[in-house]
């Protein structure tokens, strides 16, 4: 082989090489639309105070973002992935397929998803099954299933607004969406007698409208579209008490406590997962993980209590930061 180009490939493989345990100061970060701005606020204040790069986060969605973190260890992969929702058995088990073995889980706090509407409107309180009738694909009339008939919310219950069904939502890959899924369509499908399963798929007919991931556009959408509905984060809610309003549903309105509480019946958790095996080549990752899980931050008067997040107890507040602290590696058992 011609010596120059012998040097030259010895060179690369020997960057290519370094490259992949070359230390980087920034961390990565994808994932959940929802514990984005919590995220964001976090990254912000880790970069003002610690003298370390802010770290990059993008929001990919809670599905997208645990795709790109079980890709595999090393460059061009997340160190961290937010989530509204856990992460799926089989999504931990591909991270075991591509090498991603040892993985720290942090609950953060609790959040509701609303449907939200336009403060141009009347507060309307909805039950699960109304909603249900409202997006599900197929539903039952006179006790066969039928492609979804409804276009005007008075057709589903005559106490319900004389008002075109029009609903911005979030994707598949949404942790909202999976959220919604499981805690309005699989709940209310379950007690009805004309499905032998589950239900969860929503209707493409144009009355349910996929908004993408970033949960602000459903509210940019709402505040011009005025006679539409929305289905988001109770955190863009609580940002936009000016402009929307959002339904009670089973006649609980979309509070703190009633979140916390689980009274209000589409409430679910809030994550984050770390990829371990990282730690050594971005030195700043547990400095950003402990302070993301810090009373400052998640506490009864933390931070992000301010901007929406629902809190924990604190008992159980504690139990994940020791856990968290600890760098407690999950096992695929506490996702059965």
């Amino acid at each position: 082989m011609n010596r120059i180009l012998k040097t030259t490939v010895i060179a690369a493989a020997v960057m290519s090489v370094a490259g992949v345990a070359q230390a980087r100061d920034q961390i990565r970060i994808v994932g959940s639309s929802t514990v984005y701005p919590f995220a964001s606020y976090v990254t912000e204040e880790f970069g003002a105070t610690t003298g370390n790069p802010t770290p990059v986060i993008e929001s990919t969605g809670s599905g997208g973002g645990l795709r790109l973190f079980c890709n595999g260890v090393g460059e061009g992969t997340p160190d961290i992935t937010n989530a509204s929702r856990r992460m799926k058995v089989a999504e931990f088990e591909r991270c075991e397929e591509n090498g991603v073995t040892d993985i720290t889980e942090a609950k953060i706090g609790s959040d509701g998803i609303v449907l939200g509407q336009s403060n141009e409107n009347d507060v309307v309180d909805l039950t699960l099954e109304q909603i249900f009738m409202a997006v599900a694909a197929q539903v039952p009339v006179d006790g066969e299933l039928v492609d979804n008939p409804y276009t005007n919310w008075s057709e589903i219950d005559s106490s319900l607004p004389d008002r075109e069904i029009s609903i911005y939502g979030p994707p598949t890959t949404s942790g909202t969406r999976d959220a919604f899924e499981e805690l309005v369509m699989e709940v209310t499908s379950e007690e009805m007698d004309e499905y032998e399963e589950a239900y969860t798929e929503i209707r493409s007919d144009g009355v349910y409208i996929d908004a993408g991931e970033n949960d602000n556009l459903i509210v940019q959408r709402l505040s011009e579209d005025t006679g539409a509905m929305g289905i988001f984060g109770y955190s863009f809610l609580e940002e936009n008490t000016d402009t929307l309003n959002g339904a009670s549903i089973n006649g609980v309105e979309p509070e703190p406590e009633a979140i916390s509480s689980g009274d209000y019946p589409i409430a679910r958790s809030l994550w984050f997962y770390v990829k371990n095996q990282h730690a050594e080549e971005v030195p700043p990752m547990y400095d950003y993980v402990d302070m993301f899980m810090s009373e400052m931050m998640i506490g009864a008067d933390g931070y992000l209590k301010d901007i929406g997040l629902i809190v924990l107890p604190e008992g159980e507040r504690e139990e994940w930061r020791q856990a968290v602290a600890d760098r407690t590696t999950m096992s695929v058992d506490v996702l059965k």
